[in-house]
């Protein structure tokens, strides 16, 4: 684990598909985030695909992997997060990504590539619901370009990434 402040903290609630999560975990080395999985997952971590997607960034992945949501948030409370600011992405939000105010930080949390996020979290956390403006054609977009957008979309809010 690293010691350094992540700019974000990006969290996988129940990913199944490791491509994705190595895809994600290579933007959180570029930008200086932090990756949060919370089980179950669909992968085991040590799968050739998380790391092939990964590439030869897995290494440098700050990743910690966590039991339930309840874990989560005590993990956030001993990293010094004592009171995180959510964004949960998720279809049914009604307000854009880019009407969110994003400072360094904050927690970015996406849900499975087949069930989103549980109704539970997004009825606890409502007013932070956000989503990425498509078309209804589109049930739902990959979950590795969505992540890549919103954590990008932050650091263009933050001016860059700090030096």
């Amino acid at each position: 684990m690293s010691t350094v402040t992540p700019l974000l903290n990006v969290v996988l609630h129940a990913p199944e598909i490791p491509q994705n999560t190595g895809n994600i975990g290579r933007s959180c080395v570029a930008v200086g985030a932090k990756l949060w999985l919370v089980r179950p997952l669909g992968f085991i971590m040590d799968s050739r695909y998380l790391k092939r997607a990964g590439m030869d960034y897995w290494d440098h992945v700050d990743c910690e992997v966590v039991d339930d949501w309840s874990h989560l948030l005590s993990r956030l409370n001993e990293s010094g997060i004592e009171s995180p600011r959510f964004w949960l992405l998720t279809k049914f939000a009604t307000k854009l990504v880019w009407e969110a105010g994003f400072t360094p930080g904050d927690v970015i949390v996406f849900g499975s590539e087949s069930k989103g996020l549980p109704e539970s979290l997004r009825l606890q956390h409502r007013d932070s619901c956000l989503k990425l403006p498509m078309r209804e054609e589109v049930r739902s977009l990959n979950l590795a370009s969505t992540a890549n957008t919103v954590m990008y979309e932050a650091v263009r809010q933050f001016g860059g990434l700090p030096s």
